[in-house]
């Protein structure tokens, strides 16, 4: 009986952590979709800037809370907010406060890429909590002309598991559950601070 539990264990396991494969972004939610198809993995996302740090960039597009509370990738270059909470207004349904685009969100990453003497045409990869604001600020930045704007798609926490007892919580896939390098402590000069 242990052993017929285990391997049920271990199916439901596998089923509740399918993600797409590189080959196959075509799976994507369609909020997770950009027009321009530049899509990473976490993984990928950590090994691309790991072979061409000082080349690629990695921009952490969450709020100052989520980066405050959850943590930071290690090899993040800068946090910019795509959206800020606005604190004045609760969505019920989603159970989180609404948000509202950050206006200077493009202008501060020039700034950025400027003092690190990169451009429009460097490798940029943006990642939220789980890859959906990633690929609006993805879409934002290809009709600005940047070229190589990616969007890591489980982004830093992952995607919610689907059902079981952990059903809602954040542990499929991302940054964060693939045990790359994170911290609560991130350096000061990444943090954006207004």
């Amino acid at each position: 009986m242990y052993k017929v539990s285990l391997i049920l264990f271990m199916l439901l396991s596998v089923a509740c952590t399918q993600t797409p494969t590189p080959e196959d972004f075509s799976q994507l939610p369609e909020n997770k979709q950009t027009p321009q198809a530049l899509y990473v993995t976490a993984i990928q996302a950590h090994k691309i800037k790991m072979q061409d740090p000082d080349n690629v960039y990695l921009v952490d597009v969450r709020t100052q809370a989520e980066v405050e509370f959850l943590g930071m990738a290690e090899a993040a270059d800068v946090n910019i907010p795509y959206m800020f909470n606005d604190l004045s207004e609760w969505d019920p349904e989603k159970y989180r406060y609404l948000k509202e685009p950050n206006s200077s969100f493009s202008v501060i990453l020039e700034e950025k890429l400027e003092e690190a003497g990169l451009n429009k045409e460097t490798t940029i990869l943006l990642m939220c909590r789980s890859g959906t604001r990633s690929s609006r600020a993805a879409n934002l930045l290809n009709q600005l002309g940047y070229t190589k704007a990616y969007t890591v798609v489980d982004g830093y926490e992952g995607d919610k598991v689907k059902q079981g007892a952990q059903k809602g919580q954040r542990l499929v896939n991302g940054w964060k559950n693939a045990n790359l390098p994170w911290s609560y402590k991130p350096a000061e000069e990444k943090l954006y601070i207004d």
